[in-house]
């Protein structure tokens, strides 16, 4: 058996973000715009049972965002979610990993810390063969384009690496541009474009099955 990846990656971008005058890493009316005296760093790590309500935050607004005529339906999804990473992360599958991106936020008087992003890797059976599978990449709208879904990906590439395989696979709608544009900027490429229907109304929609070599 394969023990869960143990890594702990930590990226200081404190005295960096003060440098450049990249106070937006953490949106307008931060609190490093309010204390300059403050440092950020960004760990990405393994979750665990914890990290299940901030894990549920976070896949809950990226996938089911609140508002419209579906949003009486937001607390049934927000429970499907939480029991389905319960399960996973209590289960003793031997290629599976649960990553999460942390940001602390450091002030003289007190350290403040908070799950902004999420990925997870496991392992799937095809025909014939078996290959690493990554799915519910997320990150909090408020943290977005600022490099913290690229280094998930790094991340799953040096897990994938560590568990003795050299390739990486996913999933993406067709019609979703912003992740298209950062799966094929970093390196994955569209290996079969598939048909897919909704349950409900029968809408037709496509889905792309892109790999990476690593």
């Amino acid at each position: 058996m394969v023990q869960k990846n143990s890594h702990y990656l930590k990226i200081e971008w404190g005295k960096i973000v003060e440098c450049c005058g990249l106070s937006s890493l953490m949106g307008e009316g931060s609190e490093l715009e309010k204390n300059p005296s403050c440092t950020v760093s960004l760990a990405i790590r393994n979750a665990n049972l914890k990290d299940i309500k901030a894990l549920t935050d976070v896949l809950t607004l990226s996938f089911h965002p609140s508002g419209g005529w579906l949003s009486f339906l937001q607390p049934i999804l927000r429970l499907g979610v939480s029991e389905d990473l319960r399960l996973r992360l209590r289960g003793a599958v031997p290629y599976y990993c649960c990553l999460v991106a942390v940001e602390t936020t450091k002030t003289p008087s007190e350290t403040k810390e908070k799950v902004i992003g999420t990925v997870e890797i496991t392992l799937k059976s095809g025909f014939n063969c078996h290959y690493l599978y990554i799915s519910n990449l997320a990150v909090l709208e408020t943290h977005r384009r600022k490099g913290v879904a690229k280094k998930l990906l790094k991340e799953c590439e040096r897990i994938a690496s560590q568990w003795g395989y050299n390739s990486l696979n996913l999933h993406v709608l067709e019609n979703n541009y912003a992740a298209k544009k950062l799966y094929l900027s970093n390196g994955y490429q569209i290996c079969e474009n598939e048909i897919l229907w909704t349950n409900w109304f029968w809408v037709r929609s496509e889905k792309l099955f892109l790999k990476k070599k690593i």
